[in-house]
C-alpha cells in the first residue's frame, strides 16, 4: 500500500509539473509553436514522451489545464450566485460573469500565465471549442446567463450573439494584458485585479445596454 501511494504521489507530481510547464509555455510563445519535447524539458522530465503518456494528445493537455483552473472559479461563480437575490439587475449578473475570473488571477499571484494561455486559445480556432465546451458544462455559468439573458433589453439575435462575442473578448483580453504588465513590471491601467473587474464590469454592461443603430 506504502508503495502505491508513493507511486500515486510521483505520477501526481510528474502531472502537475507538466501542466505547470506547459501553461506557460502555451501563454508565452503559443500552442502550436510549442513541442510535447519542449514541455517535458520545461517539466524537468527525461522522458520526452511524459506528456503522451500522462495527457494523450495537445487538445488533451489543454482541456487539462483549462479544468484545473475552471474547478477554482466555479467555486467562485457558486459563491456569488449564493449572494444574489431576484432584484439582480444587469450589472449585477455582468459582475457574476467577469469578478470570479479575475478574482482567481488575484489568487494565483504574480507572475501567472493562466490568462495569457486562455487567450492564446481563443484564437486558436482548434482549440477554441475546448474553452466553449468546458464553459457550456458549468452550471453556475448557465444561470449567470440565463439571469442576464432576463435582465437585457430585447435585441435582433445576430446583435445578440455579436455582443456576447466582443464581452468575452473584452474579459480574455483586457484579463491577458494587464497579466502581462505584472509579469513584465509595466504600468497597469488598474491597481488591482478589483479594480480590474470594476473597469470591465462598466464597459460590459454598456456594451450590453448601448443603443442599436439599425442597418442598411
Amino acid at each position: 500500500m506504502v508503495g502505491r501511494t508513493g507511486r500515486a504521489e510521483r505520477v501526481n507530481a510528474t502531472r502537475d509539473a507538466i501542466l505547470a510547464a506547459a501553461e506557460r509555455l502555451f501563454a508565452e510563445h503559443g500552442v502550436f509553436a510549442v513541442s510535447n519535447r519542449q514541455v517535458s524539458e520545461a517539466a524537468g522530465q527525461g522522458n520526452n514522451f511524459a506528456v503522451g503518456y500522462h495527457f494523450g494528445t495537445k487538445a488533451d493537455l489543454v482541456r487539462a489545464i483549462v479544468r484545473r483552473h475552471s474547478e477554482q472559479i466555479e467555486l467562485i461563480r457558486e459563491r456569488m450566485l449564493a449572494e444574489i437575490d431576484d432584484t439582480a439587475g444587469v450589472r449585477d449578473w455582468v459582475a457574476c460573469l467577469v469578478r470570479p475570473s479575475t478574482e482567481h488571477l488575484a489568487e494565483l499571484g504574480s507572475p501567472s500565465w493562466f490568462a495569457r494561455f486562455a487567450a492564446q486559445v481563443m484564437t486558436e480556432p482548434a482549440l477554441r471549442a475546448i474553452m466553449i465546451e468546458e464553459s457550456l458544462t458549468s452550471p453556475s455559468l448557465q444561470r449567470i446567463v440565463e439571469g442576464l439573458n432576463r435582465c437585457l433589453p430585447a435585441l435582433p439575435l445576430p446583435v445578440h450573439l455579436e455582443r456576447g462575442a466582443m464581452a468575452r473578448q473584452l474579459i480574455v483580453h483586457m484579463s491577458a494584458e494587464r497579466e502581462r504588465a505584472l509579469a513584465e513590471d509595466t504600468t497597469t491601467a488598474r491597481p488591482t485585479w478589483e479594480a480590474t473587474a470594476t473597469g470591465l464590469i462598466d464597459a460590459i454592461v454598456g456594451l450590453w445596454l448601448a443603443p442599436v443603430t439599425p442597418s442598411g
